[in-house]
Order: structure tokens, then C-alpha cells, then sequence
């Protein structure tokens, strides 16, 4: 059983409450004690069309198109008036007007009159009477906004995520006029217990809806209550009381999202299993660590086994056994360098037997802070008129238990700010075919380089064109539909897994082919690009960061959340920015602690170009290393949201009393 910290890849229809499987047992309470009764368990949902708000489709939202972004009303269809990739004036989608023979093409559609827009715009499907020869014989006209809705709103999760960047501007959503964001019909809505109905319950915290049931008395329900009791107490202890029913998964961090995917097991009565969960401690602060061990104790105890990969320390010591890999990453790794128990490994030379020896402390010479960047007044989430102050070209870490407003304090303060740069853990725009050169944008000039030095067209090194193995499509892998199990991918046979055709494969520069070129890991990658500048200099950026053991056809899709921040921010030291803001979400997910130097290394060159850096951050090491700290606590949701403390790490562990400090206190005396 495999629990990674993958964001659930769900939809807008995807929350808490489903993914838990707790919202089945909420309808089934509502259908059951509910007044006046509405249906069975199956109309409460949104998902279905006897439950669902008819407006919305349950979505609790319209979609809205914003004209002014889509249209340029100062051009003509033929000089691209529609302002979007797939409907341009020469793609297919954009003929369709161009060559319906309705209107002038060299019109500008601030001429048009109000029949042509209507026309243009609004127009269901219509058959041509007199279609000019360009148009398809069985095709229909069909206005924009209908044809743009149908392709690329609702659930059409393919289209959307192809073109994220250019809907986020033209796509507004609205708040359903008719459910007001409850998903359910009126009917549906009527049904309550104790004067709330289903809708009010899930807009609840986990906190709140427990007080809730446990004012809740009725012996009719109680093999429904108490089960129910059981799965939210499982989602409070975790650390996640915050977290309402309703919050859609995919605004979940790793971490939350991780310890959703681990509740699932606690109150399971399965045995025998393997479980292997990759970095429980992902987003956690150090006082829901002893939180998580217990969870883990506690699926070891019904007689499992547990296999925890994880850089944590306070983690790490509670391992019955511990496998220490090494010595390095990648290529300069791979081996098992020690085997035994904490203590045992406490005492060993390895690199996590030295970090974990270390003693820590505060960082002697700290940047004064003498400018500031005032914050607020921010009332979003659960900060309600939250102000404070953030120093300028200093080291900030923001801390404090998850979900205590955190991101939300320091997003909301810069969301305005046109020198601001967060860097975060989101996948990459891109498919399977994208790697690292690709997202460095220095894949061109490596094919470039190739044809140069070989004769061979540039096309031909490229595995998405001419060089692909025929067999394979230039995936290196053949991957075969399995209908009742998963996937199941085997290495291409013929070009054994290089991805390209024999031919690109024996033109060699110094022996390498770009296959080889493509395995090469990113310092071994700067070695062969020696005397190509605009390439050795990304790769060296790239290296900086501590990832100097990826390879350079690395598709992004394997990356961590962890790795790819530190891509993007490599990407960034290779610009030599200035003068900005840079915003990073917990940058030490994936770390080892010997790597934390590589990336405070980074981070004190971004500072240096005269940048101001702020770091959303749980880890210690990291604490140690700022220049200024503020807590945000004390609690998480409801009881968050307030700046306890802001000032510089000695005034914190000297004067503070918060849960931050009281740890930070005890890292520092081991």
C-alpha cells in the first residue's frame, strides 16, 4: 500500500468530503433524521442530477467569459480579433468565422453592429443556406461563446489544463446566482437537522462539525453518528480540523493531502499489509510530527509493516530499523551504507549519521533589517484585518502550525506587487514528453548543436518528430491497456528505451549520441557543454540548487514537488534577477539536512543581487538560518491567523512562548 504526497489529481467536484469517503455517511445521516425527507442517501449529492443544483451542475459556480480578454475589438477576424491560441486566424477553430461568408473580415468588431454580434457571438447551431465553397459541407455554424463553452468549460479537464495560462485571464468564475455556491437544488437545500442543512454542515470545520454531532441526540442514528464521530476525530488528530468538507482537493497542499490519503488506513481493520509512505512529515510542523508517529505506531500495532522514506529527524528516531542510502544522490548514490537502529546510526560516519550529530545553532551575523514592506490590512480566509511588517533584503521565514494563515498572509499582502515571485511546488506546465532541457529552454540549441556537428537535420533530434523510434513514437516505452487492472508499460524493444531511430542514434559527437547526451546527469551535462555558454550556464544554475544528480531528459512528471521549486529557482538564479520579491513554500521538502547549505547558499546569492526573500518554512535548520522570523498562529483555521510574533530568532526563542519557539528552543539544546 503506497501513500506518496501527490495532490489528488480530482476536479472541482473532488473535496475533502468525498475523497474521505466521509460525505457518504453525512448524506446517509441527512437521509435518515433530515426534515422533512427529501430522498435517499444518493440525492444528496452533488454529482448526481436528482441532487444537483441544475444552475451550476453541482459545480456551486459558473464560468463566466470575460469578452474584453478574449476579443480584441480594435481588429478584424482576418488580423485575429479572437485573442486565443486554438482559435486564431489560421487554426481551424478560427476559419469556421472567417469562413462562414456571415460577416466582413476586415470589419473590426467594435464596427459591427448589434445583429452581428449577436450573430458572432450568442448564434446555437445553425445549418447555412448558401455556405460558400471554403465551408464543410455537414458542418454548422455555431456562435462563439457556445462553441468556446462547449469546448473548454465544465469538466473538460484536458482542454483546461492545455491552455491553464490563457483561460486564467479569459474564464471568471462566479458564485451560482441559484444555489449560491451550495451545489444542491432547493429541495435538497429544504432537508435539515437542527436547523442546518447538508450544505451548512459541510461548510463546517472538522472541529465544528463534531461539537455539532455530539449535541446531536437521536437513538434512530446512532449506528450512523458514532462511525461518523470515529472518521472526523481521525481528521482532527491528524492535524487537519481546520479543513471543512466542502474544500476542493486540488487547494490541498502535499501534505494535507498526504495525511487525507493516511486517515484513510487508521481506522481500517487490515492486516498483513506493506505499507510504504514516502515523507509523512511533508508540511508539518514539528508539533504534528509526534501526531504522525503515533499514526504510523499505531498501523504497525494491527500487525503491518511500515516502510517510511523520510528525512526528518524526529521521524527518523522513531524507526525500529532504520536503511541509510548513499552516499550521495543519482548516479553517486544507490548503495545501502548502513543498517541497524537510531542510536547505532547516531554514531555511524554517514551523511545522516553526521547531520543528525550536529548541533545547531542560531546564526551568529544576521542582515539588519532597516526598510520594511508594510502588509495589510489582509482579511481572507482565517485572517480577519491582519497587519504586519516584512523586512527588506533579509532572509524571512514565516512560521507556524499548517493551515495557520501562513501562505495566505504573505500571498495576499504581494499578490499586487509586480515584483513579487513565488515559487512553489506545482507540476510544471507540460507532458511526459517535457524534460528538464525543455523547461530550461535549451533543448533547441542542444538539437541545434547536434545537427551542426553531425550534418543531420535538427528535426531528426527530436523524439516528438522525424528522429522518434518508429515503433515506440520516440516514448521509449510501449504501454498496453490492461482493462480490469492498470496500465502496464515495457520498454520499446527496438530502440531500447533511447526513444529515437537507429540513424540519430549512430550520429555521435565525441562518442556521445543525444540519447547518451540525455542520460548524462546535470554536472556531467556542463562538463559536455563546455564551450556552449547558453547551455553550461543553465545547467551550472540548475546544479547550484542541489540537483546536480538529475539527469537532463528527465521527464517532469517524475519530479518531486520539492525538485521542481528547485528547478524554477534555478531557472531564476540563471537571470540574475534584481530588485524583487522572491516567495518560496516550504523549499527544504525532499531535502536531506546535509543539503540545507546548498540551498541557503542560493538563497544568500538572491539576497545579494539586492532581492528580498521570504520563506514559508517548518523546518528548524531553516529557522536557524533567518534573519527575521514571524509566527502565525496560534492554532490552525478558526484558531490561526493572528501574527504572534515578529522579530529576529534570538528575540523569538528569548521572549516568545509560542509552539514555534518552544521547539525551535529544544533543536538548538540537543
Amino acid at each position: 500500500m503506497t501513500i506518496n504526497q501527490k495532490r489528488f489529481n480530482g476536479n472541482s467536484r473532488s473535496t475533502v468530503g468525498t475523497v474521505s469517503d466521509i460525505y457518504a455517511s453525512v448524506r446517509l445521516l441527512w437521509s435518515r433524521i433530515g426534515e422533512p425527507f427529501v430522498g435517499y442517501s444518493d440525492a444528496y449529492s452533488f454529482n448526481s442530477p436528482k441532487g444537483m443544483c441544475k444552475t451550476c451542475e453541482g459545480l456551486g459556480y459558473i464560468e463566466d467569459i470575460n469578452l474584453d480578454e478574449l476579443l480584441d475589438w480594435d481588429k478584424s477576424l482576418n488580423e485575429g480579433a479572437i485573442d486565443f491560441p486554438s482559435f486564431g486566424p489560421d487554426k481551424e477553430r478560427g476559419k469556421a468565422y472567417r469562413d462562414s461568408g456571415l460577416f466582413d473580415n476586415n470589419k473590426k468588431l467594435k464596427d459591427y453592429t448589434k445583429d452581428e454580434l449577436e450573430l458572432f457571438l450568442y448564434q446555437e447551431p445553425m445549418t447555412l443556406k448558401n455556405p460558400p465553397k471554403e465551408w464543410r459541407k455537414s458542418a454548422k455554424y455555431v456562435g462563439l461563446i457556445p462553441r468556446f463553452s462547449r469546448i473548454f468549460l465544465g469538466d473538460k479537464e484536458f482542454n483546461k489544463k492545455r491552455y491553464a495560462k490563457h483561460l486564467k485571464n479569459v474564464v471568471n468564475n462566479k458564485i451560482c446566482s441559484t444555489c449560491k455556491g451550495q451545489r444542491l437544488n432547493s429541495k435538497i437545500l429544504s432537508s435539515k437537522i437542527m436547523s442546518k442543512n447538508i450544505s451548512d454542515f459541510t461548510q463546517m470545520t472538522i472541529k465544528e462539525n463534531l461539537e455539532f454531532l455530539n449535541k446531536l441526540e437521536d437513538p434512530t442514528a446512532k449506528y450512523i453518528i458514532d462511525p461518523l464521530k470515529k472518521q472526523l476525530e481521525a481528521l482532527e488528530y491528524i492535524g487537519l480540523s481546520y479543513l471543512t468538507l466542502n474544500r476542493v482537493t486540488t487547494t490541498l497542499s502535499g501534505g494535507e493531502a498526504q495525511r487525507l490519503k493516511l486517515i484513510r488506513h487508521l481506522n481500517s481493520s487490515l492486516s498483513d499489509l506493506v505499507y510504504i509512505i514516502d515523507e509523512p512529515s511533508v508540511g508539518l510542523h514539528p508539533e504534528d510530527i509526534a501526531k504522525i508517529n503515533e499514526i504510523l505506531k499505531s498501523l504497525k500495532e494491527k500487525g503491518n509493516t511500515v516502510l517510511i522514506v523520510e528525512h526528518d529527524p524526529d521521524v527518523i528516531k522513531e524507526g525500529d530499523y532504520i536503511i541509510d542510502m548513499g552516499p550521495g544522490s543519482g548516479k553517486n548514490g544507490g548503495e545501502i551504507t548502513f543498517e541497524g537502529t537510531y542510536n547505532e546510526l547516531l554514531s555511524s560516519n554517514t551523511s545522516t549519521g553526521n547531520a543528525l550529530r550536529n548541533k545547531h545553532n542560531l546564526k551568529e551575523n544576521i542582515r539588519e533589517a532597516n526598510h520594511f514592506y508594510n502588509i495589510g490590512p489582509v482579511t481572507q480566509n482565517n485572517l480577519n484585518n491582519v497587519k504586519t511588517s516584512i523586512p527588506k533584503h533579509v532572509l524571512t521565514v514565516l512560521t507556524g502550525v499548517a493551515g495557520s494563515g501562513k501562505s495566505t498572509l504573505v500571498k495576499a499582502g504581494f499578490e499586487n506587487n509586480d515584483h513579487t515571485i513565488f515559487i512553489d511546488q506545482k507540476a510544471v506546465q507540460g507532458s511526459n514528453r517535457s524534460n528538464l532541457l525543455t523547461y530550461l529552454g535549451v533543448f533547441d540549441s542542444v538539437r541545434s548543436y547536434f545537427s551542426k556537428e553531425t550534418g543531420l537535420n535538427k528535426a531528426m533530434f527530436s523524439y516528438n518528430s522525424k528522429g522518434a523510434c518508429p515503433n515506440c513514437g520516440g516514448k521509449g516505452y510501449i504501454k498496453t491497456e490492461l482493462a480490469f487492472m492498470g496500465d502496464f508499460s515495457q520498454t520499446c524493444e527496438v530502440c531500447h528505451g533511447k526513444r529515437y531511430k537507429q540513424e540519430v542514434l549512430d550520429a555521435t559527437i565525441d562518442g556521445y549520441s543525444i540519447a547518451d547526451v540525455l542520460n548524462l546527469t546535470v554536472d556531467e551535462g556542463i562538463i559536455f557543454f563546455d564551450k556552449k555558454n547558453d547551455i553550461k550556464s543553465k545547467l551550472q544554475s540548475v546544479s547550484k540548487t542541489g540537483l546536480n544528480y538529475m539527469s537532463l531528459g528527465q521527464p517532469l512528471s517524475t519530479l518531486s514537488g520539492g525538485e521542481i521549486q528547485r528547478v524554477k529557482l534555478g531557472q531564476h538564479l540563471d537571470e540574475e534577477i534584481k530588485n524583487s520579491i522572491f516567495i518560496f513554500d516550504e523549499p527544504t521538502t525532499g531535502l536531506h539536512e546535509s543539503d540545507i547549505p546548498i540551498l541557503m547558499e542560493c538563497f544568500d546569492d538572491l539576497i545579494d543581487q539586492n532581492n528580498t526573500v521570504i520563506l514559508i518554512e517548518h523546518n528548524l535548520s531553516i529557522m536557524c538560518e533567518a534573519d527575521w522570523i514571524i509566527d502565525v498562529g496560534p492554532g490552525p483555521g478558526l484558531d490561526g491567523g493572528k501574527v504572534q510574533f515578529s522579530g529576529t530568532p534570538k528575540n523569538f526563542i528569548d521572549s516568545s512562548e509560542t509552539l514555534t519557539s518552544k521547539h525551535l528552543k529544544r533543536y538548538i539544546k540537543q
